[in-house]
């Protein structure tokens, strides 16, 4: 049974990692419906979304490798600094720092009284309308090679929204770059660049914490077994849904995601006032 609890998981996260709707949100709820009483937990939430992550390795890894290899070639000189690529490799190194931190900082309440469903369902509908706003405000000229320091430090404290469940990386990033007047597809090609090094220093840091609970005599909910293979599934499908979402954004708008967002909150807030779902 947990084998197919997981492979649901690793579904559940590739369909919702790249959309500004939640993948944690969704992962706690749907692990909380096939596991009552239970949570999945957060460090498997982390472990899992490699697999997404890798998914945005594949997919970009031309331009993964581009701006790597200038930032690199900058260092000692051998590339002019004022190169985009160049700029774009330190700003992400700046946009990953916030949520980096506060991660750290605040490491406990994310894995406690953060993940109640109260708090998710509220934070899809709060920022699903804070989205819809963003993207109709949104002045849709400006491109990633005419970001600068501040518009990237913005970025990365949008991004960092996203500890709290129900928040969405995507659509902390998403939002910030609307209100900032970036393009839709910039903006969502940035959302995709900017969470590899969070996603992937927060998978192998969950790996690291379940090796060490482990170790201690706990038990994970989900096994190691069950767990790779929602992390395997979550990267097949991820793929599909990154080349289905950067279309999608070419020409049409987040209406359709913000509605989804503020009616999965109100539906949150009903399994919960009648007891189906456990806040924490």
């Amino acid at each position: 049974m947990d084998w197919l609890i997981a492979a649901v998981l690793g579904i559940v996260q590739a369909l919702t990692e790249f959309l500004p709707i939640s993948s944690s949100a969704h992962v706690r709820i749907a692990g909380e419906l096939m596991l009552p009483g239970q949570d999945p937990g957060a460090f498997f939430t982390a472990i899992i979304q490699i697999g997404t992550e890798a998914a945005v390795l594949v997919y970009f890894w031309r331009d993964i490798v581009t701006v790597i290899g200038a930032w690199c070639r900058s260092l000692v000189g051998r590339e002019d600094r004022s190169n985009p690529h160049v700029r774009l490799g330190w700003l992400i190194i700046l946009g990953s720092i916030p949520i980096g931190v506060l991660g750290l900082l605040f490491e406990s309440q994310i894995d406690s009284v953060l993940r109640s469903l109260w708090i998710t369902a509220t934070m899809l509908i709060v920022f699903g309308l804070v989205i819809g706003v963003a993207d109709r405000v949104g002045r849709r000229e400006l491109t990633l090679e005419s970001m600068n320091w501040k518009q990237g430090l913005a970025f990365g404290c949008a991004q960092a929204l996203a500890l709290i469940p129900g928040v969405s990386r995507s659509g902390g990033t998403i939002m910030a770059g609307r209100f900032m007047g970036f393009t839709r597809p910039e903006a969502a090609r940035y959302s995709f660049l900017l969470a590899i090094p969070a996603v992937m220093a927060s998978g192998a840091y969950g790996v690291y914490k379940s090796l060490t609970e482990v170790a201690a005599g706990e038990e994970m909910v989900l096994g190691w077994g069950p767990t790779l293979l929602a992390t395997a599934v979550s990267f097949v499908l991820g793929y599909v849904v990154i080349v289905g979402f950067l279309k999608y954004v070419q020409t049409r708008s987040f209406a359709i995601f913000v509605w989804y967002r503020v009616v999965l909150g109100l539906v949150i807030y009903a399994l919960l006032l009648t007891g189906v779902l456990s806040a924490s």
